[in-house]
């Protein structure tokens, strides 16, 4: 099935995720059915998109018109039994954004593999689960592929494209065109833990949380070193609250047990207290911070000399991962630093980033944390080793 602006889109999971993709799709002119289980989170889905909609036109970007045709367009079914699921059965083009269970998962894919054309693309919103574990599920695996959206859907540009090993060349090819023209901004990446984000990503907050368990600095003034002194747009201890750590805690187990516990990935003790807690960050009231009605914010050392010690280990880190990246091919080096810059806001490709400090003063840093702790976490990449020795660079490769 040719997938373009005629196709019908059917959404699985009407959470926040699942929402904003539906409201992507409709106002790019498809037909759209979105389902969940819950009639609550349906209702939520509704009204949600209606003031979407509302804004749309208070802020001149859309007409009365334009905005109740865009509504028009999405089909609300509270329901995801296999009966009403056949609602989905003209869709060409079907994506889950259903919890993170690989079982649910898997049996939403057998569900659905019989509901619609044999010739309809399966797609999984999954931010770490194998999509080559969901297709092995199918009679149809070569249509199943990942779409992974970063929230909120409608306004965060990057869009990770997974393709199973199973996965046809012309559905990637095809849905990747799709998703392009959804004006959102598409990297290829390899069916591995964490895709590109999600792994490269992980030593942004396992190793300032290495940081602080160690004594070295508090969460407050870990975060102002990251973003005063490393530029980035939320220092790791209030993006952590902000994604909730029951989510970030989740992501780190699920790549640290997909990779065979490796050292690299390894979760923190203090944030498996803080989940057990019930301290989420944002959503409950408390998480690394205090955000209850009263609570006075901390205050940083902010000691400029304490603070590029701490930047420095997190980014020789975060730069050895994206070396690691593109040693493994789990993306090219333009779709790495592209993912990185987009879907995270880092302010500069970690790739060109390791460029600017010198690859050589990464390998250094990093060698002498492995020296300090003798733990493997801190093991340079290869391809780190291989630029420095040939006098390339981690951007453009080895000379």
């Amino acid at each position: 099935m040719r997938l373009d602006g005629s196709t019908s889109v059917g959404v699985v999971g009407a959470g926040a995720m699942g929402a904003g993709i539906a409201q992507v799709a409709a106002l790019r002119g498809h037909r759209v059915v979105l389902t969940d289980a819950s009639s609550e989170a349906i209702e939520r889905a509704r009204t949600g998109h209606g003031r979407a909609m509302d804004r749309e036109v208070e802020k001149g970007r859309r007409t009365r018109a334009e905005a109740d045709a865009v509504l028009a367009r999405l089909t609300y079914l509270p329901d995801v039994t296999a009966e009403a699921l056949r609602g989905f059965a003209d869709c060409g083009l079907v994506i889950e954004a259903i919890v993170e269970s690989l079982p649910v998962k898997r049996e939403l894919f057998r569900t659905l593999d019989g509901v619609v054309d044999p010739a309809a693309v399966l797609a999984t919103n999954t931010s770490s689960l194998a999509v080559a574990a969901l297709a092995g599920g199918t009679r149809h695996p070569s249509r199943v592929i990942g779409i992974h959206f970063f929230n909120p859907a409608p306004v965060m540009p990057l869009v990770e494209i997974i393709p199973a090993i199973v996965t046809d060349p012309a559905v990637t090819t095809t849905t990747r065109a799709l998703v392009d023209g959804w004006g959102k901004t598409t990297v290829l990446a390899a069916d591995t833990p964490g895709f590109i984000v999600n792994r490269v990503a992980r030593p942004f907050y396992g190793e300032a949380l290495r940081i602080l368990e160690e004594g070295i600095a508090d969460i407050a003034t870990i975060d102002w070193a990251m973003r005063t002194l490393g530029g980035f747009k939320m220092g790791p201890f209030e993006l952590m609250d902000f994604i909730g750590n029951d989510v970030n805690f989740a992501v780190t187990a699920s790549v640290f047990e997909a990779m065979f516990f490796d050292p690299r990935y390894k979760p923190a003790l203090t944030q498996r207290r803080l989940v057990e807690a019930g301290w989420l960050g944002r959503k409950s009231g408390r998480g690394y911070y205090d955000y209850r009605e009263g609570a006075v914010p901390p205050t940083p050392l902010a000691d400029p000399a304490l603070g590029q010690q701490i930047v420095d280990r997190v980014l020789a880190m975060l730069v050895n991962e994206a070396a690691e990246a593109v040693h493994l091919r789990i993306a090219t080096p333009a779709d790495l630093e592209r993912a990185m810059t987009t879907g995270v806001n880092y302010p500069t490709g970690l790739l060109a980033w390791g460029d600017a400090i010198g690859a050589a003063v990464i390998l250094a840093r990093l060698e002498a944390l492995q020296s300090e702790y003798g733990e493997d976490r801190y093991r340079p990449s290869p391809y780190l080793r291989r630029v420095v020795r040939t006098g390339g660079t981690l951007l453009g490769g080895v000379a």
